[in-house]
This record gives structure tokens, C-alpha cells and sequence, in this order.
């Protein structure tokens, strides 16, 4: 789950990057598919952090 979380925050920090570039040039499709992914593996990496910790607890 460590990786995976690295992983998923990379993909939402570039999305958020995207979403930037995309204000920039204008492109509203651009804008609504990086916002969308932003959203979706942003929210799921803080709250796998924020109710697992990480590292991430064994029971």
C-alpha cells in the first residue's frame, strides 16, 4: 500500500499540474478530466493516509 499511495500521489499532483496548463490554453476537456482526477486519487490518498497512517498499520 506504501507504493501504491506514492503512485497515486504522483498521479494527482500531475493532474493537478495539468489542470493549470489547461486553464492556461483554455481546454475546457482538459480541464474537466484532470479536475475529475485530481479529485478522485487525491481524495483516495488522503484518506487512505488519514484513516490507515503511513506506513500503514497491520492488525
Amino acid at each position: 500500500m506504501n507504493l501504491l499511495m506514492v503512485i497515486f500521489g504522483l498521479i494527482a499532483i500531475f493532474a493537478a499540474i495539468g489542470t493549470v496548463q489547461a486553464f492556461k490554453e483554455r481546454n475546457i476537456l482538459s480541464i474537466l478530466f484532470n479536475l475529475a482526477a485530481f479529485v478522485v486519487f487525491g481524495a483516495f490518498v488522503v484518506l487512505t493516509i488519514a484513516f490507515q497512517g503511513y506506513p500503514p498499520t497491520l492488525h
